[in-house]
């Protein structure tokens, strides 16, 4: 059987035209002789659909579409596996499932459902989806097909110490006489992902003693970003065919001969990293109907960073910098910001802030009469640049978007309706210790694109004289490592301080001013996600409550 993994890229809703994109790939997979041809879960409809699953309608035209494919396609020589909402056969409970048809010759000729429905993280599947209370094998001429449907596959007891669920539906299908295992997957990427994949994967062939062909969605859709990185390993665990990492792909494999395609992934996670934002901020632009982008430059490294994926995302044609100078804005910093601008070959326009926060004061002064300057000034500038940058996404019809890490947003260190406002924070995920790491990557996709003396400055929102971030926080490097315990393992103030050799009250301040901002963070823009825990859906803390660690 020589297998196509058709690795695409949908857009959520856009049912006719995943149809559409499906039935080239088919035409195409046809032309090179595959015998099967296997799309992503959800393919039909894009992943995740969320609420449009609650709508009748949706699940009707998910059906109807179904058809349309396997009419577009009843000419062509091979079988295809496809994903799509369907109906749920009872009259009572969720009226949607999570469904996978085969096609062939213009029928459906075989159904799978989900059962496995993940609710966790930034997964919410229980909440739409009827699950499947039993699966059979497909049968296609001789060979007994296991198919399944993302974490159907995912609950292997040989690797997990505690599995999530009672039933393992690959055990059931494989005690049943499965012969080979087909996984369809949208599974979103975070830093190390893709290895842990492989590794589950690759320990369910060789446990099972079957071949596996894996196959994973690829693109953006809102926060979420799909890595593809689709492949298949023969029955001892070997890879045999890989397709690429963040672009569609379409690679063969012979189960028969274990040949197959093998196309470059990326191996370095910090190039992945940067090439998944690139991806999320392409995919989010266009498909929110967008092309041209704005953003603050203010010299620093977040900024900087954002600029660069910004051009490679959607083009430096596309993108414009402005500088926003303010009362306390260095000299460096502007011609930082130019230099980036005329390094990245991008649109560079200065709009100074200080005529206008002068006058603010004016008529702020006498109301705050003989009250300190404190925050509340600095505030001021940085809210009068988003203003700026609003008023400028409005005449333009340009997306603005945020500059703030991770480090940032979690510890509040950043102004509601200032530089939080946006239509996407790209590097919201993104640590400030990594922005670092990401911005070298940058520079080495385009050279000196970033000055080297935006990567020596000490950072600064240049809100007052001579600030420093360190004047408010730790070191990054000592506050990253913190955060990341905290936000992403749910570690405790003193098993976070005994791990990392810090003070415990510094850890609990920290803790402190995470758990205090969660009202700022419900109010940002959307974030692309990149590491294993990020604020947005995939962390839902109350924002009115006394708890605290």
């Amino acid at each position: 059987m020589k297998i196509a993994l058709g690795q695409i890229n949908t857009t959520v809703g856009d049912l006719a035209g995943n149809v559409d994109h499906m039935a080239s790939t088919a035409r195409e997979a046809a032309a090179k002789g595959a015998d099967l041809l296997v799309f992503p879960e959800l393919s039909i409809t894009g992943y995740p659909p969320r609420d449009l699953v609650e709508k009748p309608t949706f699940v009707e035209r998910s059906e109807q579409q179904v058809a349309c494919l396997a009419s577009a396609t009843a000419g062509l020589p091979l079988r295809i596996i496809c994903g799509y909402v369907g109906r749920a056969p009872s009259s009572a409970g969720k009226r949607a499932t999570n469904s996978a048809a085969i096609l062939q010759k213009g029928d459906v000729v075989f159904r799978q459902t989900k059962m496995l429905l993940p609710t966790y993280d930034v997964f919410d599947e229980a909440r739409y989806f009827m699950p499947a209370e039993h699966q059979k094998l497909w049968v296609s001429g001789d060979t007994r097909v296991a198919l399944t449907i993302c974490e159907d596959a995912w609950n292997d007891k040989q690797f997990w110490e505690r599995q999530l669920y009672r039933r393992d539906p690959v055990d059931e299908l494989i005690a049943a006489g499965g012969q080979v295992l087909i996984s369809i997957n949208a599974s979103p990427y975070h830093m190390g992902k893709r290895a842990l994949r492989r590794k589950i994967f690759t320990t369910a062939a060789r446990h099972h003693g079957v071949p596996l062909v894996y196959v994973n969605q690829v693109g953006g859709n809102d926060s979420l970003i799909f890595d593809g990185t689709s492949f298949a390993v023969n029955r001892e665990g070997q890879v045999i065919a890989s397709a690429a990492s963040f672009q569609e792909d379409l690679v063969f494999v012979d189960l028969a001969t274990n040949q197959g395609d093998q196309h470059q992934n990326l191996a370095d996670e910090c190039e992945a990293a940067y090439e998944a934002l690139v991806l999320g901020t392409r995919d989010y632009i266009r498909k929110c109907g967008f092309r041209g982008v704005l953003l603050g430059l203010s010299g620093g490294i977040d900024s900087s960073l954002t600029a660069v994926i910004a051009a490679d995302a959607v083009g430096v044609e596309n993108v414009v910098g402005v500088g926003m100078p303010g009362p306390f804005s260095s000299a460096g910093s502007v011609e930082d910001a130019r230099s980036l601008a005329a390094n990245l070959g991008i649109r560079f326009e200065l709009a100074s802030i200080k005529p206008v926060y002068e006058e603010y004061l004016k008529t702020l002064d006498p109301l705050f009469a003989d009250a300190p300057r404190d925050v509340t000034e600095e505030n001021l500038q940085a809210r009068l640049r988003g203003v700026t940058l609003m008023a400028l996404s409005n005449k333009w019809g340009a997306m603005v978007l945020t500059t703030g890490n991770k480090s940032e947003l979690a510890v509040g260190y950043c102004t509601l309706y200032g530089d939080m406002c946006g239509g996407l924070a790209v590097i919201s995920d993104v640590p400030k210790t990594l922005v670092y790491l990401l911005a070298r990557v940058a520079n080495k996709r385009h050279p000196g694109a970033i000055p080297e003396a935006v990567f020596e400055k000490a950072p600064s929102a240049e809100l007052r004289p001579n600030q420093k971030d360190t004047d408010s926080l730790p070191p990054y490097d000592v506050l990253d490592p913190i955060l990341g315990l905290y936000v992403e393992e749910d570690a405790s103030p003193r098993q976070i301080s005994e791990q990392l050799g810090v003070p415990l009250e510094l850890v609990k301040q920290i803790i402190n001013q995470v758990d205090r901002n969660e009202y700022k963070r419900q109010q940002a823009a959307p974030g692309l996600k990149v590491t294993s825990k990020a604020f947005g859906i995939g962390r839902r803390f109350p924002i009115a409550q006394k708890y605290t660690e």
